[in-house]
């Protein structure tokens, strides 16, 4: 069964995103959780996604950069704010400009539920801050998170099997 759209809302600068997985939720936890399994999913379809920091535990730190097909690179730092084991991630996130600086700024919660073997995922991503220069990366956030999830569900249904 594939990741099913539950429900997408977007209300200024914030969005909710529900999918329901094929997949215990402590596999779709360790996908979250551990570097080597989010570069294989984390981004668009068609980018890469280089780990330099992915430290998913309160405080950890977040220093990624999603690599786009035609060799633009998007770099993101963060700071994890909670991470539950099997069933809550809370992070901030910066997509950042070619000097290091915060372009803007969201906090993202997922949460992960368990029901019959599947697992429900709720991702909740809000703008807290932002520069002039954001609204062209946010106008395709809505898509880039659902190609992402898609790229998720591959992942957790193959490790599920």
């Amino acid at each position: 069964m594939s990741a099913k759209k539950e429900a997408a809302r977007t209300l200024d600068h914030e969005l909710t995103l529900v999918r329901v997985f094929d997949a215990p939720r402590k596999i779709v936890f360790e996908a979250w959780t551990n570097p080597k399994h989010l570069a294989e999913w984390w981004g668009p379809a068609g980018f890469t996604t280089t780990m330099n920091a992915w430290e998913a535990k309160k405080g950890g730190h977040i220093h990624i950069a999603m690599n786009a097909p035609n060799g633009e690179v998007y770099p993101m730092g963060g700071t994890f704010i909670e991470v539950k084991p099997p069933g809550k991630i809370e992070f901030t996130a910066s997509a950042l400009n070619p000097k290091g600086e915060a372009i803007f700024e969201n906090l993202t919660t997922v949460l992960l539920e368990e029901t019959g073997g599947k697992t429900t995922l709720t991702l909740r991503t809000k703008v807290l801050s932002m520069r002039p220069e954001a609204a062209q990366y946010l106008a395709g956030q809505k898509e880039g998170w659902s190609q992402s999830l898609v790229r998720l569900e591959a992942l957790v249904t193959a490790k599920a099997k």
